[in-house]
């Protein structure tokens, strides 16, 4: 029988936040985004309003950001990976970043100047993606690791950017340990990674403020509809797309801010123990067993991010894979003249959460709590598409991880 998701009230003692709150500065991202937008296949990603599921659930309005789109990689990845090369490059060079730009990075002067890296980084495929990505963009070499039960289909996207890729035996938080020694050994070697740890903090910082930039054009996208969020649902891993997620909200609402929560899978829950125990003192989990929701079997919280979603984030929730399988049916099988969402198994996680909130009798305390009614206005975020294409048919079409 399947278990009612777990879940447990912030009552983490607070902390100053204001150092890391600050790197998602609404003015700060602003600019990522200005960044951004120097590529030719930069665009905004669509918002998706589910009017018919939200009158079927009975809320105000459900809002899926769609990041299937971006910059033709399935995932949102790419935002963080362009503007961690990017800082890093001006860094190298001594020059402000905001006086970077696409063509600029890519041009054979910057690349005499900068010289020869490789770039190395874990993933279970959508940020190694993204980091090849970026750096064939840019002309420099990427060396990108998995972990153990990532599908074969993903290491191949990494191969056609042109990288080196490999599966490993170890789990995902021991493959960075590994990759990070391997950058050190490498000449002019630079792990790319979007989790930190004592004395490695730009870069995590750097791809967490490009992570942001979809919460920014939520925001504004909402704005523009004369709306915004009263609950948003956001899906950890080592937590950096949350904590993004979670500083720009915070920062772009106030005192307004939306009522959060952050959902992982009991396999690496490491956020949901963490706010379990109480102290502040984090929980990390050893992950050994297989999660559908890859992208967030990640056991170890982020420390940047830990110290934004301490004092801002409401609620944390831990749920069975099921309940993410049934989010990406849900998105793909849209009610009457709703929009098609194409979500994977870590971008459908907060759907099939809140599908099972708004309608289990044993998370009504919990819609209580968080003042969860018929006005409530729910902005979810789906970070990929289906980036194992026979994975998602297998759930979609065939009923795998059944929730009933």
């Amino acid at each position: 029988m399947l278990k009612t998701p777990k879940w447990v009230k912030n009552n983490v003692p607070p902390s100053d936040c204001a150092k890391s709150l600050s790197l998602m500065d609404v003015e700060t991202i602003s600019k990522v985004r200005d960044f951004h937008a120097t590529f030719p296949d930069f665009a905004p990603t669509p918002l998706a309003a589910l009017d018919n599921l939200a009158s079927e659930l009975g809320v105000g309005g459900i809002y899926v950001k769609d990041e299937s789109s971006r910059f033709g990689l399935n995932a949102f990845k790419g935002l963080g990976a362009t503007f961690a090369l990017a800082s890093f490059i001006a860094q190298t060079v001594g020059m402000p970043v905001w006086e970077l730009d696409a063509k600029t990075m890519a041009s054979r002067e910057m690349r005499e100047r900068l010289g020869e890296f490789t770039f190395i980084a874990t993933t279970d495929g959508n940020h190694g993606r993204a980091v090849a990505w970026a750096a064939r963009k840019i002309g420099q070499k990427a060396i990108i690791y998995m972990p153990k039960g990532c599908p074969q289909v993903k290491l191949n996207n990494i191969h056609k950017e042109g990288a080196e890729g490999y599966i490993t035996e170890m789990n995902y938080d021991d493959t960075i340990r590994f990759t990070a020694d391997l950058a050190a050994k490498t000449p002019r070697g630079v792990i790319v990674q979007d989790t930190a740890w004592e004395g490695y903090w730009d870069i995590p910082g750097w791809i967490m403020q490009g992570y942001a930039v979809t919460a920014l054009e939520s925001c504004e996208q909402l704005k523009a509809q004369g709306t915004r969020p009263t609950h948003v649902l956001l899906q950890a891993g080592t937590g950096a797309f949350a904590g993004a997620a979670q500083g720009v909200i915070s920062n772009f609402y106030g005192k307004d801010s939306p009522t959060s929560f952050i959902v992982e899978p009991p396999v690496a829950d490491c956020y949901y123990r963490t706010v379990k125990k109480g102290d502040g003192g984090v929980v990390n989990v050893a992950v050994d067993d297989y999660s559908i929701m890859q992208g967030l079997a990640c056991g170890e919280p982020n420390p940047i991010a830990w110290d934004i979603i301490r004092n801002k984030s409401s609620y944390f929730v831990s749920m069975e894979d099921e309940f993410a399988a049934r989010g990406m049916r849900v998105l793909g099988n849209p009610l009457g003249n709703d929009p098609r969402v194409i979500s994977g198994e870590s971008g459908a996680s907060t759907m099939g959460f809140l599908t099972e909130l708004l309608t289990s009798p044993d998370l009504a305390e919990l819609r209580e709590q968080a003042k969860i009614d018929k006005d409530s206005r729910i902005l979810l975020f789906s970070t990929e598409g289906d980036t194992d294409p026979e994975n998602y048919r297998r759930i979609v079409w065939e009923g795998e991880y059944a929730s009933r």
